[in-house]
């Protein structure tokens, strides 16, 4: 498959993309707010070029041209580093607002195999795993140790209605307002100025705006200006302008609700200035700054000479062991390397990104700067995939960029998790699904438990879709997920994926997990208050004559709670009640008066007494019971009898006259006999044979 057809080739192109920081008056943000949006919200639906067809030349001259084209619009507050608790909190309500739509499908019949098995991947996954993959990556924004989110442009925005407005331009590029970042010197401060004035028409005639942009150009450029009209009015019919903004509602538009104010016209010209600022300065800056950097990269470290000086200024054993290493600014020349390779790659010359990768891959890794060094071992990856070149190269170094993350520790466990999931979806576009599911399973370890549940279910498809399919994986994947979804109060969830993995268990007598399954989803579905489900669930638990009684109790306390708050009744046919065949019923004592075993049962009684009256004559003396030996049975101390039922070999009783009781094994013909210390070989007893029974005897 082409790479850039591949879904992970459409997520590289569109998350791997130039950041333009957007500052602006509080006038300019009011002119909007009328129309229900931000500037930014205003200007992102239309980032997103498909059809942009812009002329781009390589360092090394070839030409080629961009097809398909992203812009980033993030104001400067929120260039920044974020902390993850927050962050994670803004990833919660994706799969919060899955987990109510599930709920109507919960009341439908579990599937079948099947029909699973003839789902595609896009069915297994939905939208939202997909779009919570991408939060969980963008969480990871604007690191010190990665440029491609640093600004590549900054946008400034002055209201028509600003008070000398050049000097608004000049007062919002301060340090006041500028990122830390910027202000720290790890990002450059030099980049591209795009100026743009915004004119409400309902603020005034246009020609105010258009003296104002005549100002602006022999101030501060002639080229790098801009006017933007855009009308408030509400009497604007809304049908109309609601219909024209369709097209642009799935650009991933925040407020959608006043939008309607903004007519076709609006929003025509705001997608002229977006396409004029992304092909005729955003792409030409970053080409012409591609040129630049891989000339001074060139004349300072490529070619033989300078590799060997490189390496002999850099060898030195005393460099201290950090996640991190040494602090980069950005005029030193390894910052300066990554974004010549950031910019070459999100313009999509990935030869010339890959060559400066593998180049700073040896600067980190000599200056133990791991965190730095998994990075670009992770764009190395990504770069061989886009390349469509030696998997093996592309695998190898993805393993390592994750391997490493994870060795840094706590600093680098997000990182983890984004690599796993750009190294997940490679495979998975070669059809290596069960290679997929155990990096899938790999990230889940590192992740809280709401984000380990999504990652675990996407395990679980991935065993699904494995060619052939690996059901109980599939199946015991899902119930972790489950539990995970459980833990993390998401229990619609829960029961999705527990119901999803009945089918896996259903046909198997694996008895406690099916067990486990049934009962937890019938109890989840009580707490949904969904008792009819619930009960029927529970139903298949409660006749498990193999469970404890622990468990058998609380499966029926469960079952009982549901009846009631159901309030109806239920016929239950599936409990396991005990049913005596009573022509079959035999009563043995387990006590003093016999040692005889089940066997001896069906021996006839005129045997026992042929027996007893040659090993124990009759006596007037009174005993207790028949083993008691009398007085004047001396002559008979030594003796001992063995008796076995039928010819069967089985463990016999032997009975001592002294009143001890041995056992031992019963084999015809001969036994060999144990009493004290002494061994005696018995012999047939020709009387007993013609009671088809065994009867061995042993004289002193």
């Amino acid at each position: 498959m082409d790479p850039l057809r591949s879904y992970l080739g459409r997520l590289l192109l569109e998350e791997i993309t130039p950041v333009v920081m957007v500052l602006t008056t509080p006038l300019a943000e009011a002119a909007c707010r009328k129309s229900g949006l931000s500037v930014v919200d205003m200007l992102s639906p239309f980032s997103l070029f498909k059809k942009i067809d812009v002329p781009v030349r390589t360092a090394s001259d070839q030409p080629y041209r961009l097809q398909m084209f992203k812009i980033r619009m993030v104001y400067a507050s929120d260039v920044r580093k974020q902390d993850y608790e927050v962050a994670d909190e803004r990833i919660k309500p994706i799969v919060s607002e899955a987990n109510e739509s599930a709920l109507p499908d919960l009341l439908s019949d579990p599937p079948q195999l099947e029909d699973v098995l003839s789902k595609r991947e896009a069915e297994l996954c939905p939208l939202w795993i997909k779009k919570f993959n991408r939060a969980l990556m963008r969480t990871l924004s604007f690191s010190e140790h990665e440029t491609f989110d640093h600004p590549v442009a900054c946008l400034l925005v002055v209201s028509s209605k600003d008070k000398e407005p050049i000097s608004k331009f000049v007062d919002l590029f301060n340090t006041n307002q500028l990122p830390s970042l910027l202000n720290e010197g790890i990002m450059d401060p030099q980049i591209l100025k795009y100026y743009l004035i915004l004119h409400d028409q309902q603020d005034g005639p246009q020609e105010i705006a258009t003296n104002i942009l005549v100002e602006m150009k022999s101030t501060l450029g002639l080229n790098d200006c801009k006017l933007l009209c855009i009308n408030s009015s509400t009497e604007a019919d809304g049908v109309n302008a609601e219909n024209s903004w369709i097209p642009y509602k799935s650009y991933g538009l925040h407020n959608q609700e006043g939008a309607c104010w903004l007519n076709t016209d609006d929003l025509n010209e705001i997608k002229d200035f977006m396409q004029d600022l992304a092909s005729n300065h955003i792409i030409p800056y970053m080409e012409q700054k591609i040129r630049v950097l891989n000339q001074q990269v060139a004349t300072t470290r490529k070619g033989f000479r300078n590799q060997i000086k490189n390496l002999w200024w850099r060898k030195r054993d005393d460099v201290p062991e950090a996640a991190n290493g040494p602090m980069y600014t950005f005029t030193s020349i390894e910052s300066q390397i990554r974004v010549l390779g950031d910019y070459a790659f999100m313009l999509r010359d990935y030869e010339l990104a890959l060559s400066n990768y593998r180049l700073l891959s040896t600067d980190y890794k000599l200056d133990k700067a791991w965190k730095r060094f998994a990075g670009v071992q992770e764009m190395s990856g990504l770069c061989y995939f886009m390349l469509d070149q030696s998997r093996k190269d592309a695998e190898y170094c993805m393993d390592g960029a994750f391997s490493t993350y994870l060795r840094i520790g706590s600093s680098g466990q997000r990182n983890a998790t984004r690599c796993g999931l750009w190294w997940a979806e490679m495979l998975k576009t070669r059809g290596q699904y069960r290679e997929a599911s155990s990096v899938y399973y790999r990230v889940s370890n590192e992740e809280p438990s709401l984000h380990s549940a999504v990652l675990l279910e996407q395990a679980a498809c991935c065993y699904l879709l494995s060619k052939p399919p690996m059901l109980r994986k599939y199946g015991f994947h899902l119930v972790l997920a489950g539990n995970s979804y459980y833990v993390s109060d998401q229990k619609q969830h829960a029961v999705r994926a527990y119901r999803n993995a009945l089918f896996v268990y259903k046909q198997h007598p694996w008895s406690y997990i099916n067990d486990h399954v049934h009962f937890n989803v019938g109890r989840w579905y009580g707490v949904l208050g969904i008792f009819d489900v619930a009960i029927k669930h529970l139903l298949e638990v409660i006749g498990c004559s193999h469970q404890s009684l622990t468990t058998q109790s609380m499966f029926l306390n469960d079952f009982f709670h549901f009846v009631q708050s159901m309030g109806k009744k239920f016929n239950v046919y599936k409990l396991q009640l005990p049913v005596i065949n009573m022509p079959s019923l035999r009563v043995i004592y387990e006590d003093h008066r016999t040692y005889a075993s089940d066997t001896d049962v069906v021996v006839s009684e005129s045997i026992w007494q042929e027996l007893e009256e040659e090993m124990i004559p009759s006596s007037s003396v009174v005993r207790t019971n028949w083993l008691e030996k009398s007085p004047d049975l001396r002559k008979y101390k030594d003796s001992c009898v063995c008796v076995v039922g039928g010819n069967t070999s089985s463990i016999s009783i032997k009975l001592l006259l002294s009143g001890s009781i041995e056992l031992h094994l019963n084999f015809p013909g001969v036994k060999l006999l144990s009493t004290g210390n002494q061994q005696k070989v018995g012999k047939v007893n020709p009387k007993l044979l013609a009671m088809d029974s065994w009867g061995i005897s042993s004289t002193a």
